[in-house]
């Protein structure tokens, strides 16, 4: 939200007050409160009246800073608040001087100045990363009567910022105003569904502002050398994260907001929708199964969209009985294909539905101040909303879900969860504008637990769309609503890429567009990049999504990058366990791998599929591509062609290719199988190394889908002869020396020819290759 009227002045009607002085300092164990007047004292008659600003800073974990800025702290406080962890025993060290106050948290510090003018430095060392300075810490009241706090935090001519969750914009937020205010707004405008008051710089640091509610951020826009974000309340918190590298920031970020849990294997392969207001019945389904499998096109998921329920019952969980009379026979029949199943569901209970009456009496919605239902027609008529913080409603509503998981079901889509009322009461007392973001943890977390408690760890998958800031607990979530066109495709690129650097792991998007028809050229480009994303989904509005309606070059294009994605499986779970552990997406927008290259600042047309693999989308008519190579010789995964880094190239690429590059150095594992994403990685595996360097070893940790002990490959370049040997469980497995045409001898397997260079066939744990 924008205060000021230029530099000088503030708008009509605005008053703001800031800090100048220090009057007191107070330190405790492993935090320090600082006191700040908002005019000078000169004498005691500037002592009789406030406000008197609080600054209170903790260290919730070693590279960490919170600050807590107060006004009036008479309130009790609402919920809900963000789940963020303090790690135990950890304590911010306080350093006082009569010049300044210090509160370090591992490599990063916060400096207090004690005299004018009032600054806050936040420092690596001795680099100042960013501080807050005279009048950027400001309790601010507008003419309707509201109260906002504001802070402003200093942003270099060459930082740049990134994040703020699913946004479809530029990449690099400088210049624009954000809320942090989920809507259900398709992909081609300023609003979003997944909104995260999270931002990454490229200068060392990130900041997370602890606030569920609206929360305002001007990125060098209001104020062109500073990031601004206010919030409409008496307190504010946020938290400086040092890295200093991005995927140190986004580490220690999802150490604070939490971490996602792993998808299960077979949610990686390729997901079949209904596509929305399409006719379907059991016949249809099969239809699209058989017609797939008849085209050697490998199907993991089969997805029921809305009309698996009856009109203007959504959501009641019950079958359609005119169009599926028997669902438990035809679940049956589905996954004796080896189909998993999902089906499409909200957190709405339109009237008519049988729940509605259920819900209402039982309390179990959210209601307007005079406790009346909270209703309207908007989506479904009359429709009421599940209020999740009364746990009697979770359970009834979870109890609906369950009965259909025994019936076959595996996952669910939970769309909607956005544009969630604040003129409403909840069970548990919560703030209606805190909650509205909030409202989507909730709601996922529920699906998501139930899914959990009945497939276990690694067994629960959504395919959710609204989030906030720790809703990358419960992945997978989607793009949203978009146009059939290449700039839409573009748009949803931009938003997953921004959401990856929010915190988010997994991501993905409708292939082919949503709304309407993509013509035949765009939807098998977008096939293309549809694989190579996390997770891979046919689904669209008015019309079916299956290959064969569009032309058969599409089937051919879909069977060729959904076997690609099937075999680069040891390769992608290994970045999926990554990202589940150490919080870096599995699709990373450049500056995350490549920090130091400035060429890398603003692209957003590409991005590192792991940290190995290129990846750029063609998204324009005629397959005519161009995109950034950093540094080095990286080859072309597809050819084994040799491409020189540091520059930028343009090709053309055919339907059935795209730029996918592979990084020097790399070692990448390909598996045996190409028609399901969910098999024995480490069996027949084959080890594809790429310009290994002079005494290099790369360590290659292939997973197991099903729980079983990875295999952990070492491979080294030494004195001409690159060594490969597999550690613990013996197995079939191949190495592949990429662009080496001759190898003088082989000991520990045999050698053949390759299209890419020499394959090298173990016979036992232990190869070497003489070059």
């Amino acid at each position: 939200m924008k205060f000021t009227d230029g530099y000088w002045m503030m708008l009509p009607g605005v008053r703001s007050q800031s800090p100048v002085d220090v009057l007191d300092v107070e330190s405790g164990p492993g935090s320090l409160s600082v006191y700040g007047t908002v005019w000078p004292i000169r004498d005691r008659t500037d002592l009789l009246a406030g406000p008197l600003v609080t600054l209170t800073f903790t260290a919730p974990m070693a590279d960490v800073i919170a600050v807590t800025i107060t006004h009036l702290d008479g309130g009790d406080p609402r919920g809900p608040e963000f789940p963020v962890t303090a790690f135990a025993g950890m304590k911010g060290i306080v350093h006082e001087t009569e010049e300044k106050a210090v509160l370090a948290s591992g490599a990063l510090s916060a400096h207090v100045s004690r005299s004018a003018p009032w600054r806050v430095e936040f420092r690596a060392g001795d680099r100042v990363l960013t501080a807050s300075r005279a009048k950027s810490t400001a309790f601010i009241e507008t003419g309707d009567g509201s109260h906002y706090i504001r802070e402003q935090l200093d942003l270099g001519a060459d930082h740049f910022v990134y994040g703020l969750g699913e946004r479809f914009g530029p990449m690099v937020k400088n210049g624009q105003s954000v809320d942090s205010w989920n809507a259900d707004g398709g992909t081609s405008t300023e609003q979003s569904y997944k909104c995260v008051p999270f931002y990454l710089t490229n200068a060392g640091y990130g900041v997370f502002v602890n606030h569920p509610g609206k929360v305002s951020f001007e990125v060098a826009s209001e104020a062109v050398s500073r990031v601004q974000f206010s919030v409409r309340d008496q307190s504010l918190q946020y938290f400086v994260i040092h890295g200093p590298t991005p995927k140190e920031i986004l580490r220690k970020f999802t150490a604070l907001t939490g971490r996602p849990a792993l998808p299960p294997a077979w949610s990686f392969g390729l997901w079949l929708s209904t596509s929305f207001t399409t006719s379907y019945d059991e016949e249809t389904v099969t239809g699209f199964v058989e017609g797939m499998r008849e085209r050697d096109l490998p199907v993991s998921v089969f997805h029921f969209d809305c009309f698996w329920m009856r009109e203007f019952q959504w959501c009641d969980f019950a079958w359609d009985p005119r169009t599926f009379p028997d669902p438990r026979g035809m679940l049956a029949r589905l996954k004796e294909r080896g189909l998993r199943i999902c089906l499409w569901i909200n957190p709405y209970v339109a009237q008519r539905s049988p729940l509605f009456a259920e819900g209402k009496a039982k309390g179990y919605f959210l209601k307007r101040p005079d406790q009346e239902v909270w209703q309207w027609d908007l989506w479904q008529p009359g429709l009421a909303v599940v209020d999740f913080t009364n746990p009697a409603a979770r359970d009834w509503w979870t109890a609906k879900l369950d009965a259909l998981l025994d019936m076959g079901v595996d996952c669910f889509k939970t769309d909607f969860g956005e544009r969630i009322p604040t003129d409403v009461a909840y069970f548990d007392g919560s703030d209606p504008e805190r909650m509205h973001n909030y409202y989507s943890y909730l709601f996922n977390e529920c699906v998501f637990e139930l899914l959990r408690s009945r497939f276990g760890a690694g067994g629960a998958v959504v395919f959710a769309r609204a989030a906030t800031a720790g809703g990358q607990r419960f992945p997978v979530h989607w793009g949203g609503d978009c146009e059939c066109t290449f700039e839409a495709m573009a748009e949803n690129l931009r938003g997953g890429l921004s959401l990856g650097m929010s915190g988010f792991g997994f991501w993905s998007h409708d292939i082919g567009g949503f709304i309407g028809t993509p013509e035949p050229e765009l939807f098998k480009r977008w096939i293309a990049f549809g694989l190579l994303s996390s997770h891979s989904r046919l689904h669209g509005h008015d019309s079916y999504r299956v290959p064969w309606l569009f032309d058969e070059e599409s089937v051919r294009v879909l069977r060729t990058f959904t076997e690609l994605k099937c075999r680069l499986m040891p390769y992608l779970y290994e970045v999926a366990r990554e990202a589940c552990t150490g919080g870096v997406p599995m699709m990373r927008a450049m500056p995350i791998e490549f920090p130091g290259d400035p060429s890398c600042t603003h692209l957003e047309r590409q991005y590192m599929l792991g940290p190995d693999l290129l990846v750029a989308p063609v998204l324009t008519h005629g397959g005519h591509v161009a995109y950034y190579v950093p540094e080095g010789t990286w080859t072309s995964f597809r050819t084994g062609e040799p491409t020189r880094g540091g520059r930028w190239v343009r090709e053309t690429h055919a339907f059935d290719s795209v730029p996918l590059l592979v990084r020097p150095g790399a070692v990448i594992p390909v598996g045996a199988i190409g028609d399901r994403p969910d098999y024995d990685y480490g069996t027949g595996v084959t080890l594809r190394a790429y310009e290994l360097a002079e005494g290099r070893t790369v360590t290659v940790t292939v997973p197991s889908p099903d729980g079983r002990p990875c295999s952990t490959f070492t491979v080294t370049r030494r004195g001409g002869a690159v060594h490969a040997e597999r550690h613990g469980a013996p197995g079939e497995w191949r190495l592949l020396l990429v662009g080496v045409r001759k190898v003088a001898s082989v000991l520990g397997g045999t050698m053949e020819p390759h299209e890419h260079g020499t394959l090298l066939q173990a016979t036992g744990n232990r190869l070497t290759a003489v070059r």
